[in-house]
């Protein structure tokens, strides 16, 4: 038996190369040799650090005898859904036809055409409460395919026509949904709305334990994100929401306490009983929220939260400290990407232990092997990642965490980006991965690369996400010229390229889902760059864009924010209109009132609000690279020829104040902004 999986690029996949199981990697050749066959297909689902997917992969995988069933009567195709997360949505999609109870492993059968005729969950070697045994599976399974060979035709063709009958994402009229609105006619949530619809989440608060609901129970960062944004647009609703939700979940389990990452999930209310994987996208989003309520907490109107979380033995700057060591000791390769998980599982006394090692304390976590962490490096996750470390080192003054994102950034721009400009969506140490990009990956990619800019004054990285922005809008006309959003017949962004290719071949591809799960969607991540783009540039084009992507799924994030996170606070962002501050520090400069003026901006938090620190050639670069917002803004004059001070410009839509020069003048103009 051939071993596909030993060169793989994705850990999972090297993980199951000595199954007994003939896999083959996700792609054309496995559905071909299906129709050579004439048998289904089974397509396992799964990702490193699942641990429902290591213990099928040791109890049902690994047993010869069902090996040898699943050989004889099917092509068996292993996928990581973190390398190919098209095709997981797609599969997952489609199982949902079949069980409620949708995740990993997701074991689906499809016609040798990808259409799925049947699909599960974790299948156990014998019966185990509601899983039936992998045998009998199987067994069902093959007798259909031979037996009811027209039913599993049906089933397949019902099943494909749902996914693709889900049209495009219509846009919003005055509330009215309306298949044939142009960009005039948009009408998304005002701040009022949004900020009832924080309100309602607040009955739905566990107030012993902090956050929403029972078990299980997750961090939701976007939705905290959202919650901080209208919080500091004057919502004292959502600040409060907030602010214990974050204090709560920073004193609980859920934060390992001896290496400062957040873990996946929890299973009970009470933030107990983690599942203990670390999670790339979790940790980073998390940075972002608890740096921002570290500065907020240092306001004036935040000091009975900066107290409680004191209380609470942690406050938010060292929670974002602790997420931040994490992520650079544990998650960063020695490339400078970052991996995208740490594993639940350990080896504890010759025992593989699930959660075992955090449940140690240093000492007791240095006499054994730390849990395996997958290193390969999302495009996407690393693009959130270098937006939270540029975003909290440049807040809380930690240049090593810029220096690091700007690590990873160099990384994925010199072995992610393709000869035509497309980017690649994963790589490891053994190589470039083969899988498509997915639209999340430009725009986390893109607004990681925006906040980077900002971070450190160099426009080269915001030039560069205007280009990936720009390709996904141009893909979102179907590659046609010009400049500006899509027409209402369409996309506003796709991915360039069209998606995986062997989904688009066989028809089964999903129209862009603009739903949120624990991290954004490729939609909110492109809207949200988007969004950035416009308040650095002044093209409303990028404005246009990001509301006509939001729109079809404003009504619904506005009833749901927890599942909406990231649109729901761009929404508020986009509700509020653009705010925008730049201090012009002379070259070279590093006086008591330089460093005054910046440390007052990188405290301010607001709907709406751009914000940067350049010195007088980085504010000249960026006009020159095309971000108007810097165009003319320079230090000031000082009273000697040799002496300059440092400026700040407040700017309401690109409207500008005078400039000042001091942290008096400056809260002046703020507060009226």
């Amino acid at each position: 038996m051939t071993n596909r999986l030993a060169d793989a690029v994705s850990p999972y996949l090297r993980s199951h190369a000595e199954n007994p199981v003939d896999w083959r990697p996700w792609g054309p050749e496995a559905f071909a040799e299906a129709a050579r066959r004439d048998v289904p297909v089974l397509v396992s689902i799964g990702y490193s650090t699942c641990h429902w997917c290591h213990v099928m992969a040791r109890e049902s995988f690994s047993d010869p005898v069902l090996a040898a069933a699943l050989n004889d009567r099917f092509v068996a195709i292993k996928v990581d859904r973190e390398e190919h997360p098209d095709v997981d949505s797609s599969y997952l999609a489609a199982a949902s036809a079949f069980t409620p109870s949708l995740g990993w492993p997701l074991t689906a059968f499809a016609t040798p055409e990808g259409r799925v005729f049947y699909a599960g969950t974790y299948y156990p070697p014998t019966p185990v409460g509601e899983h039936p045994a992998f045998g009998q599976v199987l067994d069902a399974v093959t007798e259909a395919w031979r037996e009811r060979r027209d039913e599993v035709e049906a089933t397949g063709r019902a099943v494909q026509e749902a996914l693709v009958g889900r049209a495009a994402p219509p846009a919003v009229v005055d509330g009215v949904v309306s298949p044939t609105a142009g960009p005039a006619s948009i009408a998304l949530p005002t701040t009022e709305a949004l900020r009832s619809a924080a309100g309602r989440l607040v009955p739905f608060e566990d107030t012993e334990h902090g956050g929403l609901g029972g078990a299980p129970k997750f961090p939701t960062a976007p939705l905290q994100l959202a919650l901080l944004t209208l919080g500091a647009g004057g919502d004292p609703a959502a600040a409060g929401l907030a602010s214990r939700t974050l204090r709560a979940m920073a004193a609980s389990p859920l934060r390992d306490a001896v290496e400062g990452g957040f873990f996946r999930y929890s299973t009970r209310h009470d933030w107990a009983d983690p599942h203990y994987e670390r999670m790339l996208y979790d940790n980073a989003l998390l940075l972002t929220a608890y740096s921002r309520a570290a500065v907020l907490d240092r306001g004036a109107g935040s000091r009975e939260a900066g107290a409680a979380g004191a209380a609470a033995g942690i406050g938010s700057r060292e929670a974002a400290e602790g997420v931040a060591a994490f992520l650079l000791e544990w998650l960063r390769t020695a490339r400078g990407g970052f991996g995208s998980a740490q594993d639940s599982e350990s080896t504890i006394d010759g025992r593989r232990v699930e959660g075992g090692y955090y449940l140690l304390d240093a000492a007791g976590r240095a006499r054994h092997e730390a849990p395996p962490v997958d290193d390969k490096v999302l495009t996407g996750w690393n693009g959130l990642a270098v937006a939270a470390l540029a975003e909290a080192g440049w807040r809380l003054d930690h240049p090593e965490w810029i220096a690091a994102a700007r690590g990873a950034a160099d990384l994925l721009l010199a072995e992610h980006v393709t000869a035509e400009g497309r980017l690649l969506r994963a790589s490891t140490s053994s190589g470039v991965s083969r899988a498509s990009a997915a639209l999340e990956d430009y725009g986390m990619l893109a607004e990681g690369l925006l906040q980077l800019a900002l971070a450190t004054g160099e426009p080269r990285y915001a030039v560069e996400a205007r280009r990936l922005v720009d390709l996904c809008l141009d893909a979102g006309r179907g590659g046609g010229g010009g400049a500006g959003a899509a027409g209402a017949d369409g996309p506003v962004f796709a991915a360039p390229g069209g998606g995986d290719p062997v989904l688009q071949a066989q028809g089964t591809a999903l129209v862009t889902d603009p739903s949120e799960g624990a991290y954004p969607s490729g939609v909110a991540s492109l809207a949200t760059a988007a969004a950035t783009l416009h308040r650095l540039t002044g093209e409303a084009r990028y404005r246009t864009a990001a509301e006509l992507a939001l729109a079809p799924a404003a009504a619904a994030a506005v009833d749901s924010p927890s599942a909406y996170g990231t649109t729901f606070g761009l929404l508020a962002d986009l509700a509020a209109g653009a705010t925008q501050v730049v201090v012009v520090v002379p070259d070279a400069a590093a006086g008591t009132k330089v460093r005054a003026l910046a440390a007052r901006v990188r405290s301010e938090v607001a709907p709406g609000l751009v914000v940067a620190v350049v010195d007088d050639s980085s504010a000249r670069a960026f006009a020159e690279a095309g971000f108007e917002l810097f165009a003319g803004r320079r230090s000031t004059p000082g009273p000697t020829s040799e002496t300059s001070l440092a400026t700040a410009y407040v700017c309401r839509d690109f409207v500008c104040r005078l400039p000042v020069t001091d942290v008096a003048s400056l809260d002046r103009e703020l507060a009226q902004a």
